[in-house]
């Protein structure tokens, strides 16, 4: 094969290069934070662990459901009512977004645009 030497070195040069982020950071991952849980919490929409995985994808249903198709109440998966709202559902537990909410968020650098529209709890005790 013509060129063989300098098409064995580019693919080297090439691996090396690809390989090179998961060398730059390796041993330096982070255990991802624990946000503080209110204590006097009587029951979550759902489970902790669905609440885990898919809070952003149910409060984006959420936002659908409520201002396109105007429904207001959520069925959970016992069967229990809840109002569709992040600030009066939701924020009614998880008083403070700092704690809560920002620990996980800016730690994998995730920017929800939530606080757009709505106003965290903290704000609005300032303003009363």
């Amino acid at each position: 094969m013509y060129n063989s030497d300098k098409v064995i070195v580019g693919i080297i040069i090439f691996v090396l290069f690809f390989a090179m982020p998961f060398w730059l950071n390796f041993g330096r991952a982070k255990a991802l934070p624990k946000p503080e849980l209110p204590s006097d919490t009587k029951e979550c929409v759902e489970s902790r662990e669905y609440m885990r995985a898919y809070h952003m994808k149910m409060l984006l249903e959420w936002r659908d459901k409520k201002v396109r198709e105007g429904q207001v109440y959520y069925i959970n998966s016992q069967g229990k009512f809840f109002k569709m709202s992040l600030q009066n559902t939701c924020m009614k537990c998880h008083k403070s977004m700092e704690k809560f909410c920002d620990r996980c968020h800016s730690t994998i650098s995730a920017h929800p645009d939530c606080w757009r529209c709505h106003i965290a709890p903290e704000e609005v005790k300032k303003w009363q």
